[in-house]
């Protein structure tokens, strides 16, 4: 990663060097991916990503993004969205949680916080958070620690594929700020048994779906 840094490749191929063994053991890529800024075309092919980190976002030359027959990755960050010049992806769309011929269902959200005083943004849990760790507002980039947590599914289209994405925002102002964006993102309703129906406070907005799956 550091190499493909300092060199300034526009095409990174971090698996390709790796035995069959040991590309086996990469499930997510490291956060350091921020500095990947002249990186065109970022190639995951056959990899076993079940994640990818919301560094991603800040990728900025980032015009292909190839994770295809990555079969455990189902579903991406928000912050792929901030990759403006992405135009072209190739991603195994049937392995992607809300396909509409598989239909794989959304796992099950944590519950909206306005604080996160009693949690450890740097060790959370990746099964239930989809992250080792949180720092800031997927949407406006503030700072998690000084606000709460709200986790939403969403479909968005991006670069050539539809995609599910997570938004992991600071306030439920942020969540209807992405819900409501030019690129017509939405809540998933066809996959899950609960809507929770909110409004930020103070806002004319319209209500907010969080969409969460029952156990």
């Amino acid at each position: 990663m550091d190499e493909a840094a300092a060199d300034g490749r526009e095409e990174f191929r971090p698996l390709v060097e790796l035995s069959p063994e040991e590309r086996w053991q990469v499930i997510t890529l490291p956060p350091s991916i921020a500095t990947l800024t002249a990186v065109k075309h970022l190639v995951l092919y056959g990899s076993n990503l079940v994640r990818i980190p919301p560094e991603i976002g800040a990728m900025t030359s980032l015009e292909e993004f190839t994770p295809y027959t990555s079969y455990r990755l189902h579903w991406l960050p928000y912050e792929i969205t901030r990759c403006q010049m992405l135009t072209r992806s190739t991603v195994s769309t049937r392995a992607l949680f809300g396909n509409e011929k598989l239909r794989a269902p959304f796992p099950r959200l944590q519950s909206p916080r306005d604080s996160v005083a009693d949690l450890d943004l740097e060790n959370l849990d990746p099964r239930r958070w989809g992250a080792t760790a949180v720092h800031s507002c997927s949407v406006c980039d503030r700072p998690i620690a000084r606000a709460g947590l709200h986790q939403v599914w969403i479909s968005l289209r991006v670069a050539t594929d539809v995609l599910p994405l997570l938004v992991s925002a600071c306030s439920l102002a942020c969540v209807a700020s992405c819900l409501t964006a030019r690129r017509a993102t939405f809540p998933h309703r066809t996959e899950v048994a609960e809507l929770t129906s909110r409004r930020p406070p103070g806002t004319d907005r319209p209500n907010i779906l969080a969409a969460r799956r029952s156990p």
